[in-house]
C-alpha cells in the first residue's frame, strides 16, 4: 500500500485518475494497525478500479487539518480531486466493501 505525504498528496490523490481511498492513520493507533491487512487486501483486489493510500496524521498535519480529520482511522474517498465519502473508525472488510460499493 502506498503512503502519501503533504508534499505529494496533490499528485497522488487529487490528480489520480482512479477513485482513491485515503486512510488517515497514526502509528500509535491500534484500530489503524488492525485495518492494515484489510486495506492491503482491498488494494490488491481492486487494483485498476481503486487506489488505496495511507497518510500519517502526525507527520502530515497540513493535509490532515485541510480535511478536518480528528479521529483515527478516518477513511476518505476522493474522486476527480474531490472528497465524495468519509467514514470514521475501523470496520470489518465486508462492511468496508459495502460502504465503498457506491463509489467503485
Amino acid at each position: 500500500m502506498v503512503s502519501v505525504t503533504d508534499a505529494d498528496f496533490e499528485a497522488e490523490v487529487i490528480g489520480a485518475e482512479l477513485p482513491v481511498l485515503v486512510e488517515f492513520t497514526a502509528g500509535w493507533c491500534p484500530p489503524c494497525r488492525q485495518m492494515g491487512p484489510v486495506l492491503s487486501a482491498l488494494a490488491a483486489e481492486e487494483e485498476g478500479r481503486l487506489k488505496v493510500v495511507q497518510l500519517d496524521v502526525d507527520t502530515n498535519p497540513e493535509t490532515t487539518n485541510a480535511y478536518g480529520v480528528l479521529s483515527m482511522p478516518t477513511f476518505m474517498v476522493f474522486r476527480d480531486g474531490e472528497p465524495v465519502k468519509s467514514m470514521v473508525g475501523a470496520r470489518p472488510r465486508r462492511r468496508l466493501l459495502e460502504e465503498l460499493s457506491d463509489v467503485l
